[in-house]
Protein backbone atom coordinates (compact mmCIF):
# COMPACT_ATOMS: atom_id res chain seq x y z
CA UNK A 1 0.00 0.00 0.00
CA UNK A 2 2.95 2.37 0.76
CA UNK A 3 4.47 1.76 -2.64
CA UNK A 4 1.33 2.61 -4.00
CA UNK A 5 0.90 5.28 -2.56
CA UNK A 6 4.13 6.70 -3.35
CA UNK A 7 3.64 6.21 -7.33
CA UNK A 8 0.17 7.78 -6.71
CA UNK A 9 1.56 10.79 -4.76
CA UNK A 10 4.08 11.75 -7.65
CA UNK A 11 1.76 11.39 -10.61
CA UNK A 12 -0.20 14.15 -8.11
CA UNK A 13 2.48 16.29 -7.43
CA UNK A 14 3.27 17.09 -10.44
CA UNK A 15 -0.43 17.98 -11.17
CA UNK A 16 -0.35 20.25 -8.07
CA UNK A 17 2.83 22.76 -8.80
CA UNK A 18 1.36 23.01 -12.75
CA UNK A 19 -1.15 24.95 -11.04
CA UNK A 20 1.34 27.05 -8.21
CA UNK A 21 3.23 29.62 -10.77
CA UNK A 22 6.27 31.40 -10.09
CA UNK A 23 7.26 29.51 -6.85
CA UNK A 24 10.79 30.73 -6.54
CA UNK A 25 9.74 34.38 -7.14
CA UNK A 26 6.83 33.79 -4.74
CA UNK A 27 9.13 32.74 -2.21
CA UNK A 28 11.89 35.53 -3.15
CA UNK A 29 9.22 38.03 -2.76
CA UNK A 30 8.90 36.76 0.56
CA UNK A 31 5.53 34.45 0.32
CA UNK A 32 5.17 32.13 3.03
CA UNK A 33 2.59 29.28 3.08
CA UNK A 34 2.23 28.67 6.87
CA UNK A 35 -1.24 30.41 8.60
CA UNK A 36 -1.63 32.22 11.79
CA UNK A 37 -2.77 28.82 13.73
CA UNK A 38 0.84 27.18 12.97
CA UNK A 39 2.65 30.44 13.35
CA UNK A 40 0.88 30.09 16.67
CA UNK A 41 1.32 26.71 17.95
CA UNK A 42 5.14 26.58 16.67
CA UNK A 43 6.03 29.18 18.67
CA UNK A 44 9.46 30.95 18.21
CA UNK A 45 11.66 28.59 16.47
CA UNK A 46 15.08 30.26 15.83
CA UNK A 47 18.00 27.77 15.89
CA UNK A 48 15.92 25.49 16.74
CA UNK A 49 15.78 22.27 14.59
CA UNK A 50 12.56 21.31 12.78
CA UNK A 51 11.68 17.98 11.50
CA UNK A 52 8.68 18.66 8.70
CA UNK A 53 6.94 15.04 8.52
CA UNK A 54 4.95 14.17 5.15
CA UNK A 55 6.56 17.15 3.53
CA UNK A 56 5.29 16.81 0.50
CA UNK A 57 6.70 19.84 -2.35
CA UNK A 58 8.75 21.52 0.43
CA UNK A 59 6.59 24.61 0.56
CA UNK A 60 5.77 24.29 3.96
CA UNK A 61 9.12 23.20 4.94
CA UNK A 62 10.91 26.05 3.17
CA UNK A 63 8.54 28.68 5.06
CA UNK A 64 9.51 27.05 8.35
CA UNK A 65 13.10 28.12 7.55
CA UNK A 66 11.95 31.87 6.96
CA UNK A 67 11.02 31.51 10.75
CA UNK A 68 14.91 31.22 11.34
CA UNK A 69 14.55 27.45 11.79
CA UNK A 70 16.91 24.51 10.73
CA UNK A 71 14.44 22.29 9.15
CA UNK A 72 14.56 18.62 7.40
CA UNK A 73 11.47 17.51 5.05
CA UNK A 74 10.29 13.95 5.14
CA UNK A 75 8.31 12.66 2.57
CA UNK A 76 7.77 9.48 0.54
CA UNK A 77 7.34 10.91 -3.13
CA UNK A 78 10.12 10.92 -5.37
CA UNK A 79 8.57 13.72 -7.43
CA UNK A 80 7.84 15.86 -4.39
CA UNK A 81 11.24 15.78 -2.99
CA UNK A 82 13.16 16.51 -6.41
CA UNK A 83 10.88 19.44 -7.00
CA UNK A 84 11.57 20.48 -2.91
CA UNK A 85 15.55 19.84 -3.71
CA UNK A 86 14.85 22.14 -6.67
CA UNK A 87 12.98 24.72 -5.25
CA UNK A 88 15.25 25.03 -2.17
CA UNK A 89 18.19 25.71 -4.46
CA UNK A 90 16.53 28.47 -6.59
CA UNK A 91 15.30 30.28 -3.43
CA UNK A 92 18.52 30.16 -1.86
CA UNK A 93 16.55 28.84 1.46
CA UNK A 94 18.60 26.22 2.73
CA UNK A 95 16.63 23.37 4.14
CA UNK A 96 17.77 19.10 3.75
CA UNK A 97 14.93 17.07 2.27
CA UNK A 98 14.82 12.98 2.45
CA UNK A 99 12.87 10.82 0.48
CA UNK A 100 12.16 8.23 2.63
CA UNK A 101 9.14 5.50 3.87
CA UNK A 102 8.03 8.05 7.40
CA UNK A 103 8.57 4.41 8.98
CA UNK A 104 11.77 3.49 7.52
CA UNK A 105 12.83 7.09 8.62
CA UNK A 106 12.03 6.57 11.69
CA UNK A 107 13.75 3.77 12.46
CA UNK A 108 16.61 4.95 10.99
CA UNK A 109 16.80 8.41 12.75
CA UNK A 110 15.90 6.76 15.96
CA UNK A 111 19.47 4.56 15.44
CA UNK A 112 21.21 7.28 15.18
CA UNK A 113 22.22 10.15 17.07
CA UNK A 114 20.74 12.68 15.39
CA UNK A 115 17.39 14.72 17.43
CA UNK A 116 14.42 17.20 16.97
CA UNK A 117 13.11 20.25 18.98
CA UNK A 118 9.89 19.86 16.79
CA UNK A 119 8.25 17.76 14.70
CA UNK A 120 5.61 19.38 12.09
CA UNK A 121 2.85 17.88 10.87
CA UNK A 122 0.21 19.57 8.95
CA UNK A 123 -2.95 19.66 6.29
CA UNK A 124 -3.75 16.02 4.94
CA UNK A 125 -0.91 14.32 6.71
CA UNK A 126 -2.67 11.73 8.96
CA UNK A 127 -5.25 9.91 6.66
CA UNK A 128 -1.81 8.85 5.12
CA UNK A 129 -0.31 6.80 8.34
CA UNK A 130 -1.51 3.53 8.14
CA UNK A 131 -0.10 3.06 11.63
CA UNK A 132 -1.18 5.50 14.04
CA UNK A 133 0.74 4.01 17.37
CA UNK A 134 3.94 3.01 15.53
CA UNK A 135 3.69 6.99 13.73
CA UNK A 136 3.56 8.63 17.46
CA UNK A 137 6.15 5.66 19.01
CA UNK A 138 8.23 7.16 16.21
CA UNK A 139 7.66 10.79 17.04
CA UNK A 140 8.62 10.08 20.39
CA UNK A 141 11.93 8.12 19.31
CA UNK A 142 13.24 11.43 17.73
CA UNK A 143 12.50 14.50 19.80
CA UNK A 144 14.93 15.63 22.49
CA UNK A 145 13.69 15.62 26.22
CA UNK A 146 11.55 18.84 26.19
CA UNK A 147 10.57 18.42 22.38
CA UNK A 148 7.26 18.96 20.82
CA UNK A 149 4.81 17.92 18.48
CA UNK A 150 2.59 19.84 16.66
CA UNK A 151 -0.20 18.63 13.89
CA UNK A 152 -2.79 20.51 12.42
CA UNK A 153 -4.91 18.86 10.17
CA UNK A 154 -8.59 17.85 9.02
CA UNK A 155 -10.63 16.97 11.76
CA UNK A 156 -11.86 13.57 11.63
CA UNK A 157 -15.55 14.46 11.85
CA UNK A 158 -15.43 16.70 8.66
CA UNK A 159 -13.88 14.13 6.42
CA UNK A 160 -16.25 11.78 6.63
CA UNK A 161 -18.56 13.71 3.89
CA UNK A 162 -18.67 14.51 0.69
CA UNK A 163 -18.70 18.01 -1.55
CA UNK A 164 -22.49 17.90 -1.29
CA UNK A 165 -22.32 16.63 2.42
CA UNK A 166 -23.47 13.24 2.25
CA UNK A 167 -21.98 10.78 4.63
CA UNK A 168 -19.18 9.03 2.69
CA UNK A 169 -17.26 7.75 4.72
CA UNK A 170 -16.94 6.13 8.24
CA UNK A 171 -15.26 8.37 11.27
CA UNK A 172 -12.23 5.52 12.34
CA UNK A 173 -11.06 2.65 10.53
CA UNK A 174 -8.70 1.98 13.04
CA UNK A 175 -5.97 1.19 10.59
CA UNK A 176 -8.27 -1.14 7.73
CA UNK A 177 -7.47 0.96 4.75
CA UNK A 178 -10.16 2.37 2.72
CA UNK A 179 -8.82 1.83 -0.68
CA UNK A 180 -9.35 3.41 -4.24
CA UNK A 181 -8.67 2.21 -7.52
CA UNK A 182 -7.91 6.01 -9.06
CA UNK A 183 -5.08 7.99 -7.71
CA UNK A 184 -4.68 10.95 -5.89
CA UNK A 185 -6.42 13.65 -7.44
CA UNK A 186 -6.43 17.32 -8.48
CA UNK A 187 -7.08 19.14 -4.98
CA UNK A 188 -5.19 22.15 -6.57
CA UNK A 189 -7.18 22.54 -9.70
CA UNK A 190 -10.66 21.75 -8.17
CA UNK A 191 -9.86 24.56 -5.19
CA UNK A 192 -8.73 26.71 -7.79
CA UNK A 193 -5.89 28.63 -5.60
CA UNK A 194 -2.21 28.31 -5.91
CA UNK A 195 0.24 29.04 -2.74
CA UNK A 196 -1.87 31.69 -0.31
CA UNK A 197 -1.77 35.35 -1.78
CA UNK A 198 -0.35 33.90 -5.27
CA UNK A 199 -0.92 33.03 -8.56
CA UNK A 200 -3.28 29.95 -10.24
CA UNK A 201 -1.97 28.87 -12.95
CA UNK A 202 -4.20 26.19 -15.27
CA UNK A 203 -1.36 23.80 -15.42
CA UNK A 204 -2.14 20.07 -16.71
CA UNK A 205 -5.60 19.98 -17.50
CA UNK A 206 -7.95 17.33 -16.77
CA UNK A 207 -5.54 15.25 -14.63
CA UNK A 208 -6.49 11.67 -14.55
CA UNK A 209 -4.18 9.58 -11.58
CA UNK A 210 -3.90 5.34 -12.99
CA UNK A 211 -1.97 4.78 -9.43
CA UNK A 212 -4.15 3.20 -6.94
CA UNK A 213 -4.03 5.30 -3.41
CA UNK A 214 -4.95 4.05 0.61
CA UNK A 215 -6.39 6.34 3.04
CA UNK A 216 -6.50 5.79 6.95
CA UNK A 217 -9.35 7.36 8.78
CA UNK A 218 -8.36 7.64 12.60
CA UNK A 219 -10.48 9.40 14.99
CA UNK A 220 -9.56 11.94 17.51
CA UNK A 221 -9.71 9.39 20.18
CA UNK A 222 -7.40 7.01 17.81
CA UNK A 223 -4.52 10.14 17.79
CA UNK A 224 -5.04 11.46 21.06
CA UNK A 225 -4.75 8.48 22.36
CA UNK A 226 -1.73 7.04 20.36
CA UNK A 227 0.11 10.33 21.26
CA UNK A 228 -0.58 9.38 24.99
CA UNK A 229 0.41 5.90 24.81
CA UNK A 230 4.09 6.86 23.39
CA UNK A 231 4.62 8.79 26.85
CA UNK A 232 4.20 12.19 25.39
CA UNK A 233 2.38 14.96 27.28
CA UNK A 234 -0.38 16.03 25.87
CA UNK A 235 -0.43 20.11 26.04
CA UNK A 236 -3.21 21.08 23.57
CA UNK A 237 -6.02 20.07 21.57
CA UNK A 238 -7.96 22.19 20.04
CA UNK A 239 -10.98 22.69 17.69
CA UNK A 240 -11.66 24.71 14.51
CA UNK A 241 -15.32 26.05 12.92
CA UNK A 242 -13.01 26.86 10.07
CA UNK A 243 -10.96 25.34 7.51
CA UNK A 244 -8.26 27.52 5.82
CA UNK A 245 -7.37 27.79 1.72
CA UNK A 246 -9.86 26.24 -0.04
CA UNK A 247 -13.76 24.44 0.99
CA UNK A 248 -14.50 20.84 1.12
CA UNK A 249 -18.22 21.83 1.04
CA UNK A 250 -20.69 23.61 -1.24
CA UNK A 251 -22.15 26.43 -0.14
CA UNK A 252 -19.18 27.63 2.77
CA UNK A 253 -18.49 31.46 3.70
CA UNK A 254 -14.95 32.62 3.49
CA UNK A 255 -14.07 34.95 5.77
CA UNK A 256 -10.49 36.10 4.64
CA UNK A 257 -9.73 32.83 3.88
CA UNK A 258 -11.38 30.79 6.63
CA UNK A 259 -14.20 28.58 5.19
CA UNK A 260 -17.26 28.39 7.21
CA UNK A 261 -20.20 26.88 6.86
CA UNK A 262 -23.01 29.14 6.49
CA UNK A 263 -24.55 30.69 9.79
CA UNK A 264 -27.96 29.08 8.91
CA UNK A 265 -26.53 26.13 9.37
CA UNK A 266 -25.38 23.83 12.56
CA UNK A 267 -21.79 23.99 13.20
CA UNK A 268 -19.12 21.46 12.82
CA UNK A 269 -15.74 21.31 13.53
CA UNK A 270 -13.31 21.42 10.18
CA UNK A 271 -9.80 21.58 11.37
CA UNK A 272 -7.75 20.22 14.97
CA UNK A 273 -4.62 21.36 16.38
CA UNK A 274 -2.78 19.22 18.66
CA UNK A 275 0.65 19.62 20.87
CA UNK A 276 2.25 17.22 22.90
CA UNK A 277 6.17 17.80 24.45
CA UNK A 278 8.50 14.79 25.49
Amino acid sequence: MHEENRRSWNEATRAHNSHRGDQVAFFRNGGTTLHPEELELLGDIRGRSVVHLQCNAGQDTLSLVRLGAIVTGVDISDTAIDFARTLSQQTGIAATFVRSDLYEWFQETAASQQRFDRAFCSYGAICWLSDIKTWAKGVAAILRPGGSLIVIDRHPVSRMFDWDGRRTSPYTTRGEALSFEDGVGDYVAAGGQGLPGGEYVSGIQDFVNPNRHHEFSWGLGDIVTAVLDSNLTLTSLREYLYINDAPPFAGMVDSEGHWSLPPDQPNMPQMFSLTARK
